[in-house]
C-alpha cells in the first residue's frame, strides 16, 4: 500500500491564550489547501486520514471533498506541540530570532522536554494502524512536520536524528509499504502543486 504524508498548510500566529493553542488555517494556508486538493484530484485515493488537530484537519476536509471521502481522526497523528498554549509558524520564530525557535530544535515546548523516541513510537503505531487498514489502498495522511519526520526517519533508519529535513506546509512525502511489512521511501516534500505561485513558504533561503 501507498501512505501519502502530507503536512498540513500554514496556520495563523495564536499565543498567550488559555488552553492548547490549536490554531487555524491562515488565509495563504487555505489557498494552499485548495491547491493541493486539485493537485491530488485524479490521483487515486481510497481513503484520508488526520491529526486531530484544527490545521491538519482543515487541510484534509477539501482533499477528502474532492474524492467523496470522509476525513477519518486519529488521536495519534498529533504534533507533539499538541498542548502548547503558543503556536507560531517556524518559518516566523527562526527569522525574527526568537529563542524559542532554539527551544523547538533542543525538543522543548513550553518548558517541557519531549522524549523523541516515545513521540516516535506514538506516530509509528498510528502509522501501522493506517496500513494495516487500509491493505492495497492508497492513503492520505495530512500531519504534521514533527510527525512525518519522526515516521519517515524511522523507515530510514536514521534514529539519531529524527527531525532530518523541513516539509513545506502541504508538501507530499510517499511511503511504499509491502505485504511482507519492508517499507521504501518513495520521494519526499514534493510541492509541484506551489510552484509558479506565492505559495511556497521556505524555512531556510
Amino acid at each position: 500500500m501507498e501512505l501519502i504524508l502530507i503536512r498540513h498548510a500554514l496556520p495563523i500566529r495564536r499565543e498567550e491564550i488559555e488552553g492548547p493553542a490549536d490554531p487555524e488555517l491562515s488565509e495563504t494556508g487555505r489557498d494552499q489547501a485548495r491547491a493541493l486538493a486539485a493537485w491530488l484530484k485524479d490521483e487515486r485515493l481510497d481513503a484520508v486520514y488526520s491529526s486531530p488537530m484544527q490545521r491538519a484537519r482543515e487541510t484534509a476536509e477539501p482533499v477528502a471533498a474532492a474524492h467523496g471521502l470522509p476525513v477519518v481522526i486519529d488521536d495519534e497523528l498529533a504534533e507533539y506541540d499538541r498542548h502548547s498554549k503558543w503556536y507560531v509558524p517556524m518559518e516566523e520564530l527562526k527569522a525574527s530570532g526568537d529563542p524559542r525557535w532554539a527551544e523547538v530544535m533542543a525538543g522543548k515546548v513550553d518548558d517541557i522536554e519531549v522524549d523523541p523516541v516515545t513521540f516516535a513510537n506514538i506516530v509509528e503505531r498510528a502509522m501501522q494502524r493506517v496500513v494495516e487498514a487500509n491493505p492495497s489502498r492508497r492513503v492520505a495522511v495530512v500531519c504534521h512536520g514533527g510527525v512525518i519526520n519522526a515516521y519517515v526517519s524511522r523507515v530510514l533508519g536514521l534514529t539519531d536524528n529524527p527531525g532530518f529535513f523541513y516539509p513545506n506546509y502541504t508538501s507530499i512525502s510517499r511511503v511504499m509499504v509491502a505485504r511482507s511489512g519492508e517499507r521504501t521511501v518513495q520521494s519526499l516534500n514534493e510541492t509541484a502543486h506551489l510552484r509558479g505561485t506565492d505559495l511556497l513558504v521556505r524555512l531556510f533561503g
